[in-house]
């Protein structure tokens, strides 16, 4: 019975759970498969995973058909042989034909309009990366252009940096290039942190880090044997080739013709280089890849059904999992679950996979996956010489690699050139511009010491020409003699361009990304369109990161450019020694004491007027007089006649004497130190100057956009303030920011010291200020990989040491006309004296004034004057007549008419000796009108 029982609750349970549908779900699962052999390897591969995975959840079933003959064939297939049947998943290999890489493609379209994932194989092709087209691709291989990462890992296991990307101008080149591009971006940026992060560390190795020195792209249609010389002409040794099979043939052929394939060179190519076509011409000594594996269609298949098995158990312990489409036909609905198991897929990992570990990237791509490294030796001889084991380079140090040219040694990777393109900027005095004379060559020119000028051609942007056209120009200073000098000891020759955009450098967001770039000189030398910059590059932190500098050839650091406040004389310049009141209280004082002295002298019994009473009034010391000698004592011109004769008078005149003594000196001091002593506001005192660190308005400063200064300013967290004000008024050059303060729309000029203190010594109308902050110096400018770097850095020591710098800066730096002026003495000039000229000028048209009234009216008194002797003589003739009536004696010539007399000659000779009785006259002498005699006469 109980037995039978537990037999009976055995039934029951089975039938309990038959009912809750915990019967294992039949998935069922697509392949495309490129051959028939292969669809038996699927379905053990499923048979396996349906052992490991899913157990009571789930059980897989295999639908394969193979690739069909055309793509609409084939999209048919898949709907009609595969969606008909929901699959979950479908796993499509490469076609056998390696030029058919368009055969996936309407598997990966026709499966991911419903979001149904697709699991490639063998497919090696970059365009299924891109999810904007192939939305629910995925792959156990990775894409030809991730061989970039083995190149890169190549490049820093053997040390080269000079690179030479050659690619085809279509989808698989372009990826590849952007690939190693974003690598080298990527290394590059790690770098810059390390570095920041560790700047005790100077022996830090930069030179790890690999550049491409320049991209080439071609097309069916390039020349190729031009495209090939323009890579000769670089110093870069290494190439880099990504093309298809027939492309890489015609590569190789070419290079072999121009002796591109010898001793030297490095060839890295990947697997489609090296293969069919390619494989026949390619050079000795080249260095190829192959995934390996790659090609395995069973070991994938296996992989990849492991991979979806494995997704699958997690997919169905999630929530709401719908049923996938059944058939194409009149169905436009996508599988919801679709996006979310591809999810899955694509963060699965599987370690233990027969092709090696397996994972995906967010394109869906193959990760850590493994390269062979071959070496194509002699005879078509192909040797393995290393690997990548997904990670790393490891090569094998048992076999060596044969080189081109047949050389075991590692090429260094580079040549030196000899033909260097130096990059510049018009920067007085390093760096003159001039235009050439009509013939094309430079115009002869001596120093102030008569030394001939050393003048080089150099092409760019002519700013006086409408639209900047690239121009030769004549280009000297310096920086140039520094290049001649250069290039006579290290044995080079030169080719001189001015920078395009006339900036040194600085970093730039490209199209408003966190990308940036370097522009002016710097980019120009990063990206490869200058092997040198020789100009006044300041040498700084930012710089540093990415370019090797020189030693300094110039040190000298910031300072600020004000223009200098010439002191404006006003005609009454003259006075300003002295305030108006104390010219006031002067000039009161010359007339009390001119009233002091006439009334001492006046009622002093000593005096002039007691002395000699039978002097006349006029010799006495009038009020007139006594004016003219206090005016005379201040003045120091002279007393002349009218001096004061008493004693207390003369006592006054000895005080005022000393006292006039101590004003005129006084007024002479003073009168030198304002007109003659150059007093102008108050200066900046320097970087901390209160009208600096409180920015306003009113007192402008500003440096030049995008330059050192600037990024000195950016940098420094307690100067934000002035950064902030600075950034608003920057100007694109030194030269319109000097000329802006000799126009007064710049208040302060921030700038190197050198290119300042030149320019002040020049223009006698600026001045430098204030203590040198942030001192730095000049460099000769390199990319890291320059092999130049160490022995332009020793030409500049020894050119110091044997004087050549010094003859330099004194050529061309200290040649200063205003400092001799200013160590001159200081001389007054016709503004300074201007108002006393004027007063000179007063006084002759005040005196001009003055004769006009004295002359108008000396002829008023002598009009008067005759009239009174007209009078004199008419009362003289009638007392005359009237006595000899008296006496009856009346003569002829009596009766003379009173209009017969007419001058006072006249009168005097008829008036008799004996008449000495005067007619009536008054106090002044004047005929008394009044007396009835005069009037009854008149």
């Amino acid at each position: 019975m109980e037995l039978r029982g537990v037999l009976l609750l055995a039934v029951l349970h089975c039938c309990s759970v038959a009912l809750c549908g915990c019967e294992p779900r039949l998935v069922n699962v697509g392949a495309v498969l490129s051959q028939k052999r292969y669809e038996q390897v699927f379905k053990e591969a499923v048979s396996q995973a349906n052992a490991l995975y899913g157990k009571d959840k789930f059980k897989m079933n295999a639908i394969s058909v193979t690739h069909k003959p055309n793509a609409i064939q084939m999209a048919l297939s898949v709907c009609e042989d595969l969606i008909s049947n929901q699959v979950y998943a479908i796993l499509v290999s490469h076609p056998p034909q390696s030029n058919d890489h368009l055969t996936p493609t309407p598997v990966s379209y026709t499966a991911g309009f419903y979001r149904i994932p697709v699991v490639g194989l063998t497919t090696r092709m970059s365009i299924y990366s891109d999810k904007s087209i192939h939305l629910s691709f995925l792959r156990t291989v990775p894409p030809y252009s991730h061989q970039a990462q083995v190149w890169f890992d190549l490049m820093r296991e053997f040390r080269w940096n000079h690179i030479i990307l050659i690619v085809s101008d279509d989808h698989e080149g372009r990826a590849a290039q952007k690939k190693l591009e974003t690598l080298l971006e990527e290394r590059e940026t790690k770098t810059k942190n390390r570095n920041y992060e560790n700047l005790d560390q100077q022996n830090f190795d930069f030179r790890r880090t690999p550049k491409a020195e320049k991209v080439l792209l071609f097309s069916q249609d390039t020349n190729l044997t031009a495209l090939l010389l323009e890579a000769k002409d670089l110093e870069a040794r290494v190439i880099i080739l990504s093309a298809s099979e027939d492309e890489a043939a015609a590569v190789y052929k070419a290079a072999r013709q121009l002796n591109m394939t010898g001793s030297g060179y490095v060839w890295l190519v990947g697997e489609r280089e090296m293969s069919g076509k390619a494989l026949s011409e390619a050079p000795d000594g080249l260095l190829a890849l192959q995934l390996i594996n790659g090609k395995n269609e069973s070991a994938h298949i296996t992989d990849a059904v492991a991979v979806v098995a494995q997704s699958l158990q997690e997919l169905f312990e999630k929530e709401n999992i719908t049923e996938p489409p059944r058939g194409c036909v009149g169905n436009t609905n996508i599988w919801r679950t679709g996006p979310l198991f591809k999810r899955v897929l694509m963060s699965s990992k599987y370690p233990d996979g027969l092709t090696g570990r397996i994972e995906f990237n967010d394109d869906g791509d193959r990760r850590f996956a493994t390269y062979s490294i071959l070496n194509h030796q002699k005879a078509g001889r192909v040797v393995q010489v290393g690997v990548f084991n997904g990670t790393q380079v490891v090569m094998n140090p048992q076999r060596k690699i044969i080189w081109p040219g047949g050389e075991t040694e590692k090429p260094v990777g580079y040549q030196m050139s000899t033909r260097l393109k130096i990059v510049t900027i018009h920067q007085e005095p390093f760096v003159y511009v001039k235009p050439t004379k009509s013939d094309g060559m430079c115009k002869e020119e001596h120093t102030v010491n008569g030394v001939l000028i050393k003048k080089v051609i150099c092409t760019g942007p002519n700013g006086t020409i409408p639209g900047q056209p690239i121009v030769p120009q004549c280009c000297y200073g310096f920086c140039i003699d520094l290049l001649i000098k250069l290039a006579m000891s290290m044995n080079f020759t030169y080719e001189v361009h001015l920078v395009a955009d006339g900036k040194f450098g600085t970093q730039e967001r490209v199209n408003n990304s966190n990308k940036k770039e370097w522009n002016g000189m710097m980019g120009e030398l990063l990206g490869g369109l200058a092997d040198m910059i020789v100009a006044p590059l300041t040498i700084n932190n930012e710089r540093a990161q990415y370019i090797e500098f020189s030693k300094p050839f110039k040190y000298q650091g910031l300072t600020i450019l004000v223009k200098k406040e010439i002191p404006r004389s006003t005609l009454d310049s003259f006075m300003q020694p002295f305030q108006s009141t104390l010219w006031l209280l002067v000039g009161l004082s010359v007339h009390v004491v001119a009233v002091m002295l006439y009334l001492l002298d006046r009622f002093s019994p000593f005096g002039r007027f007691k002395v000699n009473s039978e002097e006349e009034e006029e010799d006495a010391l009038t009020l007139s007089s006594a004016m003219w000698f206090s005016w005379g004592v201040l003045l120091n011109s002279g007393i002349g006649e009218g001096a004061p004769r008493s004693f207390s008078a003369r006592i006054l005149g000895m005080v005022w004497a000393g006292f006039a003594m101590i004003i005129v000196a006084s007024y002479t001091a003073n009168l030198a130190a304002f007109l003659v002593l150059d007093r102008p506001e108050e200066r900046i005192t320097g970087i901390n100057d209160p009208r600096l660190r409180n920015p306003s308005d009113k007192f402008i400063y500003a440096t030049v956009k995008q330059s050192s200064v600037d990024i000195y300013f950016r940098r420094q967290v307690e100067l934000s303030t002035m950064y902030r004000h600075m950034e608003k008024h920057n100007y694109e050059s030194a030269a319109e920011a000097i000329q802006a303060v000799r126009d007064n729309k710049l208040h302060a000029f921030i700038w190197d010291s050198a290119v300042l203190e030149f320019e002040a010594s020049q223009k006698c109308d600026l001045v430098t200020t204030g203590e040198l902050f942030f001192r730095s110096g000049f460099g000769i400018g390199m990319r890291k990989d320059s092999p130049w770097k160490q022995n332009v850095s020793l030409a500049i020591l020894s050119s110091h040491e044997n004087g050549f710098m010094e003859d330099l800066d004194k050529t061309w730096v200290r040649y200063q006309e205003c400092d001799s002026r200013s160590n001159a003495p200081a001389t007054l000039t016709f503004e300074n004296m201007a108002g006393v000229f004027m007063l000179v000028a007063g006084g002759i048209v005040a005196g001009i004034f003055l004769i006009f009234i004295e002359i108008a009216y000396k002829r008023h008194k002598d009009a008067r004057r005759k009239q009174m002797q007209l009078a004199f003589a008419a009362v003289n003739v009638w007392r005359k007549n009237l006595q000899d009536r008296k006496s009856g004696r009346a003569e002829p010539e009596s009766q003379t008419s009173f209009r017969s007399i007419t001058s006072t000659s006249d009168l005097k000779r008829r008036m008799a000796p004996g008449d000495a009785t005067p007619y009536p006259t008054d106090i002044t002498g004047q005929l008394n009108l009044s007396d009835p005699s005069v009037s009854t006469v008149v």
